[in-house]
């Protein structure tokens, strides 16, 4: 992990829906069908619970997180580094910070779902999610090929 890098976690809303395109653009691969439309960024910001954050390295976006929390749960929908961005604690920082957003507004448990064999189980898996369950063919490729997703859930010891 590279010491040098300097970045900051902000809170982000709908003016930062271009930069949140433009990390969404370049971390996920049309291969595996992950990737979100503007569109569908800005339903989900617009919906009561919901919060991102943004990852910016001078004022570039580097990457973001997207949540939405429902009750006394949330699910991370989103989190993506830019592939020069990578490697360099990026993604740890918004899911640390997400998780700390999460415990501060009193949600017991934080889920996610990841398609099976993405890089980032590590990290999901390193900050305590536990595996509980797989949907067959969730993601489809550009090419029209499946691929399973696995579903993640951490219980944030709130209450």
């Amino acid at each position: 992990m590279a010491a040098d890098l300097d970045f900051r976690i902000e809170p982000g809303g709908m003016a930062d829906l271009a930069d949140v395109m433009v990390a969404m653009g370049d971390a996920f691969d049309p291969q595996f069908g992950e990737a979100w439309t503007e569109a569908q960024c800005a339903g989900v910001l617009g919906m009561p619970g919901s919060w991102l954050l943004i990852a910016r390295s001078e004022d570039e976006p580097a990457g973001f997180a997207l949540l939405r929390k429902m009750a006394d749960e949330a699910e991370l929908l989103l989190i993506a580094v830019r592939e020069r961005f990578r490697r360099q604690g990026i993604g740890r920082a918004l899911l640390d910070r997400a998780i700390e957003d999460a415990i501060a507004d009193g949600i017991e448990t934080l889920h996610l779902e990841v398609r099976d064999g993405n890089p980032a189980l590590m990290l999901y898996l390193q900050s305590g999610f536990v595996q509980v369950g797989s949907r067959k063919g969730y993601y489809r490729g550009r090419t029209g090929k499946q691929f399973d997703a696995l579903t993640f859930k951490r219980h944030l010891g709130v209450n």
